[in-house]
């Protein structure tokens, strides 16, 4: 009597097809993950046909050696606010940058400050980010 002999199916499991789709889903989770912005709010903001207005900002330097600029052209320290209105003019919201040196006087930082609040001007003072 011979016994017949069945045909075994192998239960070994092949990795490779399993290591392509890992590979994938790592690709895409790298690439999706720079992408989002965490800190960002999400809003659906309105369509607008009015053209975005460009604000003037104007620069306002203070060196160590207590040199003004505004706009890098070197002003005395006494025609600050009369060039401050010529550059202005009708603006009616000027953005004015101060940058002063660490090392300069607090006064001079000041005296620019009360320039620009004494004429009404929005002026911010700029910063290195630690």
């Amino acid at each position: 009597m011979a016994l017949k002999s069945r045909n075994k199916v192998s239960a070994a499991f092949n990795m490779s097809s399993m290591t392509d789709i890992v590979f994938l889903l790592l690709i895409f989770f790298m690439l999706t993950s720079t992408l989002v912005s965490p800190n960002a709010l999400k809003l659906l903001l309105p369509n607008s046909n009015s053209k975005t207005l460009e604000k003037q900002t104007i620069s306002i330097s203070i060196t160590a050696e207590i040199d003004f600029y505004i706009n890098e052209q070197k002003v005395n320290e006494n025609s600050i606010e009369q060039e401050l209105k010529l550059l202005i003019g009708n603006d009616k919201e000027p953005a004015i940058i101060l940058h002063a040196d660490k090392t300069v006087d607090i006064e001079h930082v000041v005296k620019v400050l009360d320039i620009a609040y004494n004429n009404k001007y929005k002026i911010v003072l700029a910063t290195t980010p630690n």
